[in-house]
């Protein structure tokens, strides 16, 4: 039976609630488009921080001075701030000029009013390791608690399916960037994922780490493979085909792929699956530093273009490009 207009602010809430009840969940992250233009985001977060749910509110900031009266700082609530590199890069990526000053005013205020603030940061064929680095200044500058990187991915609805790359190139990149790395960053992830994507480690993709839920349902895995949605849990852990993701599947889908939401599980997971992840873990909490004389050499190799804004990861390849992936 459809729900009338009026009534489906009423009927998600009560939808919500019965979804936290049931799963227990710690965490629950609020994604976009932007959430701060829903007309109850307030009533939303206060719900969830009132459940003392840990609340990540994914915002691009440009309009997060303007809606910080409608919150009050609290332990449960972060702003994880979009922020795609300095000013000129992440001015394109957004496609607005202005829009980096913009998210600067909102991170400033919040940070000054008590909120926490973080930063999310996607990496794109052409980044400039000497300008992320910068940028990583700006942001511990600012006093944001931590950064979160992802390499960027393709998938079927991408604009540019043109320009591909595989897991070496990947890791090529993030070797540069957080080699040698200032004691001052601090990251919003796990140390075993960033050493995963700087080539130190492998892991195979968890798909059930992160389980999505919105309005249609559970959501099936990948959320990047967009395959659908099923109507419960239950459904989603019983009728999935779990081996048929990751690298090692052989889904060529998932053959460049590095995205946290599958492998920064796998990180975490090792983690606390016993002592030696234990021990690797604090081995790279001591180790923060990386010391990497060929990538501090590949700081002075020449940069491509800020905008050559081509994905890192691809989820869709042919036999030629699979070959990278085995690098």
């Amino acid at each position: 039976m459809p729900v009338p207009i009026s009534q489906m602010w009423t009927v998600a809430t009560y939808v919500l609630k019965q979804k936290l009840r049931g799963q227990g969940t710690p965490m629950v992250s609020i994604p976009g488009g932007e959430p701060l233009m829903h007309p109850q985001i307030e009533k939303i977060v206060e719900g969830l921080v009132a459940r003392k749910k840990y609340i990540y509110l994914c915002t691009n900031a440009l309009l997060l001075k303007e809606k910080l009266p409608l919150f009050k700082p609290s332990k449960y609530l972060t702003f994880s701030v979009h922020m795609d590199g300095q000013r000129e890069h992440h001015d394109f990526s957004v496609c607005r000029e202005g829009g980096y000053d913009l998210a600067i005013e909102g991170i400033k205020e919040a940070v000054k009013q008590g909120f926490r603030v973080t930063t999310n940061t996607t990496l794109f064929d052409g980044a400039d390791p000497k300008s992320v680095r910068a940028f990583f200044d700006e942001m511990m500058e600012l006093g944001v608690e931590g950064m979160m990187l992802s390499p960027g991915y393709s998938y079927d609805k991408a604009p540019d399916q043109k320009h591909f790359l595989g897991r070496a190139r990947t890791r090529r990149l993030f070797r540069a960037i957080l080699s040698n790395r200032k004691a001052s960053w601090q990251f919003n992830q796990s140390k075993l994922f960033l050493e995963f994507l700087m080539g130190k480690r492998t892991y195979a993709c968890t798909p059930w780490g992160m389980p999505t839920y919105n309005v249609f349902g559970w959501q099936k895995p990948c959320y990047l493979l967009q395959d659908g949605y099923v109507d419960t849990f239950q459904e989603l852990r019983n009728a999935t085909e779990w081996q048929n993701y990751g690298t090692e599947s052989g889904n060529p889908k998932c053959a460049n792929c590095m995205v946290h939401s599958g492998y920064e599980a796998s990180a975490v997971d090792h983690t606390f699956s016993g002592l030696a992840g234990l021990w690797a873990t604090v081995k790279a909490e001591l180790s923060a530093k990386y010391q990497d004389s060929d990538a501090l050499a590949m700081l002075n190799e020449p940069a491509k273009p800020v905008h050559s804004y081509n994905p890192l990861v691809q989820i869709q390849a042919d036999k030629s490009q699979l070959e990278e992936t085995r690098a």
